[in-house]
């Protein structure tokens, strides 16, 4: 390498440096004369003056040469592992607080600028920091409903800084119009209906806002009861004005690769939504790993968080997370028996009948 080509490389490192640039951690080690420490690219400690700098393609390099690893950003560390131990305190930082964090603020707690810091938090969690905290903010919801007075006490346990702001999210966040959660969720109608299908027995649920459940089994008593489970608030009713819809979800089942329009009612945390969404992109007849998904929504380190979410699918049909299988092809588990899955994705195997 002639001298001009190193000036280059280490005016381009010294530069990332001055960055804290996350993207280049694992590429080269940098070491501080002054201190005799050596770091990683992304360390958040105080810039040296670029004359006490040296650069190492690796911290054994760094070692070698003399330098002890810098305790604050542990550069002998995988990056990965640093990169998740960084996430995860912020993570905890966010969780604990009574006001949500900025984004400045968070970058400035990790050293990070606030472009690294969004792209490193949703490539782990699968979320940015914004729509991490509105998922605490719910879950902090769902557990002050059971304990708070009223509504609005719940609201202000669970971080809302105004009842405005906290009304105009309801519908998204938990899945009914502001109107019946000041009831309390209470008032909240939700018909059924329940027929035969090629699989057994389906369920299809509806409220104000479109279909927010499709279950599947074998007892009609069963489905009815595990529907009041996941809407213990809501009056749930038998309707016998959805026969349209349940004929549209047991067309699906019968001919997955022909189009239903189904109005859908999808209720989960912000991360849970992407993966649903993700898993809605996937065609009839292809199947994807939990890491594929997780990867083609750009959080290749989120391949649990995936298998969460699709676990927790309300959505049977409309939502495929039948089309999630092992790396290796083979069947994972499905929360309706794995006999179905197979039986979905044998349909859906087949060719589409000619127009």
């Amino acid at each position: 390498m002639t001298q001009t080509t190193t000036d280059r490389l280490n005016q381009q490192r010294w530069q990332q440096v001055q960055q804290r640039d996350a993207t280049a951690d694992g590429s080269f080690i940098y070491a501080v004369i002054t201190t005799g420490v050596y770091c990683r690219p992304s360390c958040p400690s105080r810039h040296a003056k670029a004359e006490n700098l040296r650069f190492f393609d690796n911290a054994s390099d760094a070692r070698a040469a003399g330098f002890r690893p810098c305790l604050r950003c542990k550069p002998d560390e995988h990056p990965h592992a640093a990169r998740q131990a960084r996430i995860t305190r912020l993570c905890r930082l966010i969780e604990q607080a009574e006001q949500t964090p900025t984004l400045q603020q968070l970058a400035d707690i990790s050293g990070l600028s606030r472009w690294h810091l969004q792209r490193e938090f949703q490539r782990e969690t699968g979320l940015t920091p914004r729509e991490y905290a509105r998922a605490v903010r719910q879950q902090r919801l769902q557990q002050q409903l059971s304990q708070a007075s009223t509504a609005t006490n719940a609201a202000f346990a669970a971080g809302f800084g105004s009842t405005s702001h906290f009304y105009a999210e309801v519908a998204s966040e938990l899945g009914m119009p502001a109107a019946d959660f000041r009831q309390g969720g209470n008032k909240q109608q939700i018909g059924f209906a329940i027929g035969p299908c090629p699989l057994g027995r389906v369920l299809v649920a509806r409220s104000e806002l479109g279909i927010c459940s499709i279950l599947l089994g074998d007892d009609d008593q069963l489905l009815e009861a595990d529907l009041r489970t996941r809407f213990p608030k809501a009056q749930c009713t038998p309707d016998s004005g959805l026969g349209q819809q349940l004929n549209a979800v047991v067309a699906l089942i019968e001919s997955p690769h022909t189009t239903q329009q189904l109005p859908l009612d999808i209720r989960g945390t912000a991360f849970q939504r992407r993966v649903w969404q993700a898993l809605r992109a996937i065609p009839p007849g292809q199947t994807r790993s939990y890491a594929e998904l997780a990867e083609a929504m750009g959080s290749p380190s989120a391949a649990r968080a995936v298998a969460g979410a699709c676990a927790a699918n309300p959505l049977a049909i409309a939502v495929p997370c039948h089309r999630i299988v092992r790396s290796d092809g083979s069947l994972s588990g499905y929360r309706w028996g794995v006999e179905r899955k197979r039986a979905l994705l044998q349909r859906e195997a087949q060719d589409p009948p000619d127009e």
